[in-house]
Order: structure tokens, then C-alpha cells, then sequence
């Protein structure tokens, strides 16, 4: 788990055969990746890539309350942060607002077992990566740092996922929760605007918004719901007379994904 972009795909990507989506923006994961990473002598896990969270995912934000009910699924977790700060974000204020996220949604994550992933570290200077590993260990934390890309370190990072893994109770059982959509013809639709900004374009209704909040997006009932509000609320036609085009990038209140006629 992580903040958008800091190389949660990537790390599933070259630990398993799992073949997420990556790319340079953020968003590109909207569900959760599976791979299982063998370690040999019969050692093997599941690693769930769960998608970007962001500062208010606890109260729905960029989706947030999807991902967070995937992150509760999970024995332990792997925080990924960008030791960087290629973004221009601190990493330490990445740490600390994506745990104050989890602590929000649900007290007992917070408590959770955790290890920490400093990725980038090629792109970062050698003081850089010590302070941030004297920060996380200064809280109670291991620090694995790492290049997810070339998989430089990463190693000694799944050594200590499985090892934690072991002395860990089984995973709980959840049921499934039934979904209530609103009829589409119920909706109390306002005006839809669309802007464009360095090449995305961004939606806004504030009844939109609402309805993301209901729609559960690993579901594909309920993902054929949310296609079928944008095409007969005038969503996809309002993006279409704003010039979108195959393969432009759209912005749904932090869903982002590639538009397809």
C-alpha cells in the first residue's frame, strides 16, 4: 500500500507473475492485483497490490473506501513510499497521512504488522534513505530499502514478508456485502462539466461523486452500473463534445482511467 505512482505495481510485478498496469500517473491501478511470490522449499504468499491512497480516503476519497476494505482483507502490510520524493512530496508526511488513513477507517489496521519499503532509492541521495530509515525505525518499524524496477534489495524484503507471515494467525473470512444501486432514471442529475488541464479531462457533478461512493469497482455488476450512468446521464457524450477522444485520460474525483468508445 502506498500513495499513487510510488511503485506498488512495479514491486508485484517483478516478485510474481502477476502483470498489473503501470504507468507514469497516478490511478493506473483502480483494483487490487493478486500474485503469489514463491521462495522456494515450498514458501510462497500472496501479495495484493491495493490501489493509491490518498489524504481523505478514509471518508471516500479517490475511491478510498474500496481500497481500504481490501487493505483490512490482509494479514500484514507493506508500505511503500517514495524515498525520493520524486513527486515533490515529503516522505515523511506520505507515512504519516497514509496511516493516519487507516487508523481513521478502521483503529485496529493501525496496529496491523508492517514493513516499511523505501522504493526509488536510485533516485534519491544516500542521506536521504538513512534519514527516512532512522525516521521509520525511530516509530517501530523495519526499513527495506529498494529499487523496485531491477529488483535491486528486494529480497531481503520478501525474506522478512514471509517470516512475519509464519508466525501470524490465519487469515479471516469475510462475506460478501450486498450492494444497493440507486435506479439510474432516479438519479437527481445537475449539470455535467467537463475541463481539460494538460491533458485530462476532468468531470465534475457533484451527484457523480455520491454514486462513486456506492459502486463497488471489483464487482462487475456493479462496474456495469457505474458504465451505464455515464452513458445515459450524458457523462461520455458531455466528455465527447469536450473534444475526448480514444485513449485520452479521464479524471472522475481521483478515478482515473483511459477513455474507450
Amino acid at each position: 500500500m502506498g500513495f499513487p505512482n510510488v511503485g506498488k505495481s512495479t514491486l508485484v510485478s517483478v516478485v510474481s507473475e502477476a502483470k498489473p498496469n503501470i504507468a507514469n500517473y497516478h490511478f493506473t491501478t483502480l483494483t487490487p492485483v493478486l500474485g503469489v511470490v514463491s521462495l522456494g522449499e515450498g514458501r510462497s504468499f500472496v501479495m495484493a497490490d491495493i490501489p493509491g491512497l490518498i489524504e481523505g480516503a478514509w471518508e471516500g476519497r479517490g475511491l478510498g473506501h474500496q481500497f481500504l476494505r481490501h487493505v483490512e482483507r490482509c494479514r500484514m502490510l507493506v508500505h511503500i513510499v517514495d524515498v525520493a520524493g520524486s513527486e515533490g512530496r515529503d516522505p515523511r508526511e506520505d507515512f504519516r497521512v497514509i496511516n493516519q488513513e487507516l487508523k481513521k477507517f478502521n483503529p485496529e489496521l493501525a496496529g496491523r504488522p508492517m514493513l516499511v519499503a523505501g522504493n526509488k532509492c536510485d533516485l534519491a541521495e544516500e542521506e536521504q534513505v538513512e534519514d527516512f530509515r532512522r525516521f521509520v525505525e525511530d516509530q517501530g518499524y523495519r526499513f527495506f530499502p529498494i529499487i523496485a524496477p531491477i529488483n535491486e534489495q528486494v529480497d531481503a524484503l520478501l525474506n522478512a514478508i514471509s517470516a512475519e507471515l509464519a508466525q501470524l494467525p490465519p487469515i479471516l473470512r469475510y462475506q460478501p456485502e450486498p450492494v444497493e444501486l440507486q435506479p439510474i432514471e432516479e438519479l437527481n442529475r445537475d449539470r455535467v462539466n467537463v475541463t481539460r488541464q494538460e491533458g485530462i479531462y476532468t468531470v465534475e457533478a457533484p451527484w457523480l461523486e455520491r454514486i462513486m461512493l456506492s459502486v463497488d469497482f471489483d464487482d462487475s455488476e456493479s462496474l456495469q452500473y457505474f458504465q451505464r450512468v455515464l452513458i445515459q446521464t450524458g457523462v461520455i457524450d458531455a466528455l465527447r463534445e469536450a473534444g475526448c477522444d480514444e485513449g485520452d485520460t479521464v479524471d472522475i474525483y481521483g478515478l482515473e482511467f483511459d477513455f474507450v468508445e
